[in-house]
């Protein structure tokens, strides 16, 4: 009884010094505790290797991500850049319709290169979000004012609804502007010209949810889930430009503020993504 009682105590004391970092392996000797101890000591050398091995990888990711920000900025830039002089100087009628796709195509690379760099640093830990208790009214009032420009183009109404002066919640502005810009985005890309798009802001008892509702074509049932993977393209959606990761990146950065994101697309048509956030 007392040699279990014996065995049982240094167990305790061997666990308890694994969380605290202090183990050390006694003088080894041939009975069943001293070969336990042995061989707790090498899962315990091969975990700590394992752990600095993630750890300097995630540091080259880091780099990686950093040094492809860099190194492809002033490009695509310079890209841009000299296919706007192209345009303006371009007399040939033939050629502007060749130069008006090299900037399209050259402005998708760098929207996907900048949402991919996005992805890799909130995924690697490399940026971490921030959130506070704030006013949630500048935050929809800015992502509507962003995307009123591409509605004008396509002679669309966004109309806001909903009591938002008042309402506060913990977010973090910069990030959860891009999850709502995402949306409404999406929202002006999918719907038909001259129709409208509906934000509306509502408040339950644990968190605010603001709701983005269009006029498109609506998602059927069986896509759901899939359409917040990353790259994924429903069938209704491959009419448009677009590249998958938009509401990837909007899902991902509502779990790392502890809400969520989900959608509601009647068979008739349209869609409604609505954002929650903990309420202040």
């Amino acid at each position: 009884m007392r040699t279990g009682s014996k065995i049982i105590s240094r167990l305790d004391a061997m666990l308890e010094a694994a969380i605290n970092g202090s183990f050390v392996e006694e003088d080894y000797d041939e009975t069943e505790l001293s070969r336990l101890e042995s061989k707790f000591r090498q899962y315990l050398t091969a975990r700590e290797t394992a752990s600095e091995k993630v750890e300097a990888e995630r540091c080259a990711i880091k780099e990686l991500v950093t040094d492809i920000s860099h190194q492809t900025k002033t490009p695509l830039a310079n890209i841009l850049l000299y296919t706007q002089l192209l345009q303006e100087q371009c007399q040939d009628q033939q050629a502007a319709p060749y130069i008006e796709q090299i900037r399209m195509q050259t402005e998708k690379l760098e929207f996907l290169m900048q949402a991919l760099i996005k992805i890799s640093r909130l995924e690697s830990g490399m940026v971490e979000l921030a959130p506070t208790v704030g006013p949630l009214y500048p935050l929809i009032l800015q992502a509507v004012n962003l995307a009123k420009g591409k509605a004008g183009i396509k002679e669309m109404t966004i109309e806001m609804t909903g009591e938002a002066t008042d309402i506060r919640a913990i977010f973090d502005f910069r990030w959860t502007l891009e999850a709502l810009g995402n949306l409404l985005d999406n929202a002006v890309k999918y719907s038909p010209v001259g129709s409208r798009v509906t934000v509306n802001v509502r408040t339950f008892e644990m968190f605010v949810c603001i709701s983005v509702e269009d006029m498109g074509p609506g998602i059927p049932e069986s896509e759901q889930a899939q359409i917040f993977e990353r790259f994924y393209r429903g069938k209704n959606a491959r009419h448009e430009e677009g590249n998958g990761v938009g509401l990837y990146l909007t899902r991902m950065i509502l779990q790392k503020e502890r809400g969520y994101v989900k959608v509601v697309s009647p068979e008739k048509g349209g869609s409604r993504f609505s954002i929650y956030l903990q309420r202040a």
